[in-house]
């Protein structure tokens, strides 16, 4: 057992931007097997959603209060929300799943997770569409690197 990689992998994958889709492919560059790192990768990226969509208003309250980039940094999240929040609106449950499970940047579940919370969903209803867009995502990001990985 590799704990060295299944760690790097689980870190990666809670980090925003990088999330799964890196975290799966250096998995497995690192030893893990596909489903190894898929699991794990899977776990990382859920592990803060909770905690976004509970705390993050209150955090960007704080951030405001410190620093003038503080400011700007939450002004550019929320635009960056904002931008996903029509899709969400349109399809409800279903649009937060897309916007999670589609992975290129500027999607994920930190995304999404900010993005339900500027909504106001409720954890209960956000975190099964999280959950079931970075399973997708991931599923996507596997076969990818699992493809390439037979290539090389």
């Amino acid at each position: 057992m590799n704990l060295k990689a299944m760690g790097i992998t689980f870190l990666l994958s809670m980090l925003p931007i990088i999330e799964l889709r890196g975290a799966i492919p250096v998995g497995i560059t690192q030893g893990l097997s596909v489903s190894q790192a898929f699991t794990i990768a899977i776990i990382g990226n859920l592990l803060p959603v909770p905690l976004i969509i509970i705390f993050i208003r209150k955090i960007f309250t704080w951030l405001r209060k410190k620093s003038i980039g503080l400011n700007n940094l939450v002004i550019r999240m929320e635009k960056k929300a904002e931008s996903k929040k029509k899709i969400i609106e349109k399809s409800e449950w279903w649009g937060l799943v897309l916007i999670v499970a589609i992975p290129l940047p500027g999607t994920g579940a930190w995304t999404g997770s900010l993005v339900a919370a500027m909504l106001d969903m409720r954890l209960s209803r956000a975190f099964p569409a999280i959950a079931l867009g970075v399973t997708i995502a991931g599923i996507i990001v596997m076969f990818i690197t699992y493809g390439a990985c037979l290539i090389v």
